[in-house]
């Protein structure tokens, strides 16, 4: 109906002939496509194998996998360029179409620099994208074209950690000055005539391509709140705000410009939707615009996906500004997790702000009643609102609860056995392994469901824990008794946490360590809060070393 009438709002113009008509589309209940794309997948895997089974020799080297490559991506053209492909059929050409491109990135990576390789196959992506006119393959292809692209500014060793700190923050941010770049190309000069097909592959390479790019700061903030303790820390985790101190004195001025840079992310989106939607120019919003601001000067991944947020909210894109949003809580959940922060320090920084969100967002609601001028869609603007203050609150309500469990909780030293490599992306830390009972590791814990599993352990006159068994739900504890909570992390039950981080520099005395000292409440919820060495001395508190 909706094309309906905006075909006859066209021929009311005079931008249409009178006798046009709305071209025939296909519709497709998506389970049928889904179970048909899953026949077609299972068809085509065994086949392919078959094909690298018989030609696996070509494959090795030579000019085999480019021949191959081809003939493979070129067959897989020809059959997705025709008109009224049956669905099965297009299913079958798609994993040929990445089986031919995925043989020529193979040999290009082979025979030639990483940067030169990408680059000729970032061209090979475009070209196809303009070949194929179906959207949603132009939009996986503009996401691997971002990836291409990002490749370029990788440094030549993976974890240099001097000028390559820089292009790790350099990479997502680039991608969205060109993101940003090609919408406004799109929307000045693209949108008549025949050029209308240019701007409708912009579109559906530009939303792969932002989504890459979001990725790419999530990624570079690290593991975000919650998600952390459940699937583990990330090897990039914090990369801008953690390697400050294992900087050369020559390149600490790094750390520096990535907060700056994004300061004027924040700040170019916050102008963006001033100058997009009068009601942003108000002082209230102002007032938003300068927390996230103060953020994105903590958060060095931040303020790309505020300006993100901001370009997809006042071009209507809702779907990938919903992605979006998700980057922004995603990048300041992370805030958790940056180390040089004490944990009272995080929690009234986060409260405080929250504390202001939430009071701006009173005062809008009071306010909503007056007459103003044309304001920001109303969606937009409790979206930003109301999801920046429960990420601050959700957060900050955490820290209070890991300072309580500080405060109250009784002081128990477990034994360990820590293995100690260093970590090029988080700075150092210790790989814990505490010797928890044989009974742990029974497929019995499945029958817990969402319950988290607890162990029994007795303290010895040094508060000294020994581990004794996995508890039962209705079985009471013998005097000296305590419960221990486990936590889940890579598939595996662990006690709190496998790893301890510490400050660059402190190896030497963190050896000593010979006990993890926790603290624990009465239902079994623990905190491990430092080291100690055999004499149940905390190494945590001692001073650190002189710089």
């Amino acid at each position: 109906m909706k094309h309906e009438l905006l075909l006859k709002a066209a021929v009311a113009e005079g931008l249409l002939p009178a006798d046009a008509q709305a071209p025939a589309t296909e519709h497709r209940p998506w389970p049928v496509v889904l179970l048909t794309a899953l026949g077609a997948w299972i068809a085509a895997i065994p086949l392919m194998g078959l094909v690298f089974a018989l030609l696996g020799g070509l494959l090795d080297s030579g000019a085999g996998s480019y021949l191959v490559g081809a003939a493979v991506l070129a067959g897989a053209l020809s059959l997705m360029r025709r008109p009224g492909l049956p669905l099965f059929v297009e299913q079958l050409a798609l994993p040929a179409l990445m089986v031919g491109a995925g043989l020529l990135g193979f040999a290009l990576f082979r025979d030639l620099p990483m940067r030169i390789a990408a680059l000729l196959l970032l061209g090979l992506v475009l070209a196809l994208a303009t070949w194929l006119q179906r959207p949603w393959l132009r939009v996986l292809l503009g996401a691997a074209a971002a990836a291409l692209l990002s490749v370029q500014l990788l440094p030549s060793r993976w974890f240099d950690l001097g000028g390559g700190m820089l292009s790790f923050w350099l990479a997502p941010h680039l991608l969205l000055l060109v993101w940003a770049v090609a919408l406004w190309v799109q929307q000045r000069h693209l949108l008549d005539g025949p050029r209308v097909r240019r701007a409708a592959l912009i579109e559906a390479l530009a939303g792969g391509w932002v989504l890459v790019a979001l990725a790419g700061l999530c990624w570079l903030a690290g593991m975000t709140f919650l998600v952390g303790g459940v699937l583990g820390g990330s090897a990039a985790g914090g990369l801008a705000l953690e390697l400050g101190s294992a900087l050369s004195p020559a390149l600490r001025w790094l750390p520096l410009v990535m907060r700056a840079g994004s300061l004027g992310f924040a700040l170019a989106g916050a102008l963006l939707l001033a100058r997009c939607w009068p009601g942003c120019r108000r002082p209230l919003f102002l007032m938003l615009a300068a927390v996230l601001a103060a953020l994105a000067w903590l958060l060095p991944s931040l303020g790309g996906a505020l300006f993100a947020l901001a370009l997809l909210a006042v071009s209507q894109r809702w779907r990938l500004a919903g992605a979006a949003a998700v980057a922004v809580a995603w990048i300041i959940g992370s805030f958790y997790y940056q180390l040089h922060w004490p944990l009272g320090q995080k929690a009234l920084l986060l409260l405080g702000l929250g504390a202001l969100l939430g009071l701006l967002s009173w005062l809008t609601q009071r306010r909503a009643a007056a007459p103003a001028a044309p304001a920001a869609p109303a969606r937009g603007r409790w979206v930003l609102l109301c999801g920046a203050a429960a990420v601050l609150l959700v957060a900050s309500g955490a820290i209070w609860q890991k300072e309580r469990l500080i405060r109250e909780g009784r002081p128990v030293f477990v034994a360990l056995a820590p293995v100690d490599p260093r970590s090029l992306m988080q700075g150092d830390f210790m790989r814990l392994n505490f010797a928890l009972p044989a009974a742990v590791e029974t497929p019995l814990l499945q029958d817990l469901g969402s319950q988290r599993p607890r162990l029994v352990a007795r303290l010895d006159g040094r508060g000294v824990a020994q581990l004794l068994r996995l508890h039962a739900s209705d079985a009471a504890l013998a005097e000296g008794e305590l419960l221990l909570e486990l936590t889940p992390k890579d598939g595996r039950w662990v006690l709190v946490s496998d790893a301890w981080f510490f400050e660059e520099g402190r190896a030497a005395a963190f050896e000593a360590a010979r006990f993890g000292e926790f603290r624990v409440l009465p239902d079994g919820r623990a905190l491990l809060v430092g080291m100690a060495d055999q004499n149940l001395h905390s190494i945590s508190a001692q001073a650190a070393p002189k710089r």
